[in-house]
């Protein structure tokens, strides 16, 4: 619509904007469509663009969460929500599988490449399963080494260069009440590389763990709803902020957790070709990547270990079946994983 219909942007600066939003922390997809609308009519439109992109997705997961985490949902509910749930792992998996294709490809064929790789994607995996909240750490410290490793392998061939440092995580103290959630919703809008999967270990942690805003299974039906909404599966945090405090903390999350991207395009949309080409940034996400990859891949533990019920199992076998065997979609998988749920309600099985 933008480069072959309207016109508004050349196909190169189309290109060179996918490469560089999938480079930066936060949904792609959002920060795409915020770099349309700013390319077009700068920051205002990149404003009006940006919120509607992000709306619809918005208003539909909020009507969601008022109705999935009522006091007193109806049965059929309690089901839908148990069964998606138990989906949510497999969906997990599924997500990091698909992204190793294309990591493995970038690095290439070599064992001296894969080794590495290897290497960061099961750091990424523990620390998702394990460390939840300082899961970051572990992604920064992946980065930063497979940098230093190509920057002295530069340095060999071609002489010092200076090195791009990126600006690591500030973990804040404790907060509180409204500032508390302002603060998960920062972290999850500003550290999701490579899909929203990642922050899922993060926020699962500050949501049920640290703020109990939620129940562990209550968070398994926030994912999914992420999944089955338009949007990102960043849009989970808007979940999370309703459980926090009502529609208004939903919305507050959502604002916060989305401002990044509109900041990562306002102020470096103009860069995004030299993002691109920068060879510390692609050395960093090259260490960062793999690292994201078994982060995504690691947190189907947690999520694993947050169902209830026993007859979750068996669903979530048949969302792995559904996803890896038959290849079908996530959402359709989410959806039939539900109305399983909704039938073993209503026939007696315990929600």
């Amino acid at each position: 619509m933008c480069v072959n219909e309207r016109r508004w942007i050349e196909p190169d600066e189309f290109e060179d904007a996918i490469a560089a939003t999938n480079l930066l922390p936060g949904p792609a997809s959002t920060q795409l469509a915020i770099f349309c609308a700013w390319r077009l009519r700068g920051v205002v439109g990149g404003i009006v663009g940006g919120v509607c992109f992000i709306l619809p997705g918005l208003a539909i997961i909020l009507a969601l969460s008022a109705l999935f985490l009522a006091h007193h949902p109806a049965l059929w509910v309690l089901g839908a929500a148990a069964g998606a749930g138990a989906a949510v792992p497999a969906v997990a998996l599924h997500a990091a599988w698909q992204l190793v294709p294309s990591s493995r490809e970038r690095v290439g064929p070599t064992r001296s490449a894969k080794v590495p790789w290897t290497i960061y994607a099961a750091a990424g995996g523990v620390g998702a399963a394990t460390i939840g909240p300082y899961l970051v750490v572990v992604l920064v410290v992946a980065g930063f080494v497979e940098m230093n490793i190509r920057r002295e392998g530069r340095r060999a061939s071609n002489g010092p260069r200076n090195a791009f440092i990126p600006i690591a995580a500030i973990h804040a103290g404790v907060l509180g009440g409204l500032g508390a959630l302002a603060w998960v919703a920062f972290k999850v809008g500003a550290l999701s590389y490579g899909g929203g999967f990642v922050i899922v270990p993060i926020m699962q942690h500050d949501a049920v763990a640290t703020y109990h805003w939620m129940t562990a299974a209550q968070f398994l039906n926030a994912v999914a709803l992420g999944q089955i909404t338009p949007g990102p599966v960043v849009q989970t945090v808007a979940v999370v902020g309703y459980a926090a405090a009502g529609v208004g903390g939903g919305l507050l999350a959502a604002t916060i957790a989305f401002a990044p991207s509109f900041l990562f395009v306002f102020f470096g949309g103009s860069k995004f070709d030299r993002i691109r080409a920068n060879e510390s940034i692609r050395s960093f996400l090259a260490g960062a990547g793999p690292a994201v990859i078994g982060a995504i891949a690691g947190s189907a533990i947690p999520l694993g270990l947050s169902l209830q019920y026993l007859w979750q199992v068996p669903v979530l076998a048949g969302a792995g079946i559904w996803l890896f065997l038959v290849r079908r979609g996530v959402v359709s998988g989410l959806l039939v994983a539900g109305v399983v749920g909704v039938i073993l309600a209503l026939v007696g099985l315990k929600v």
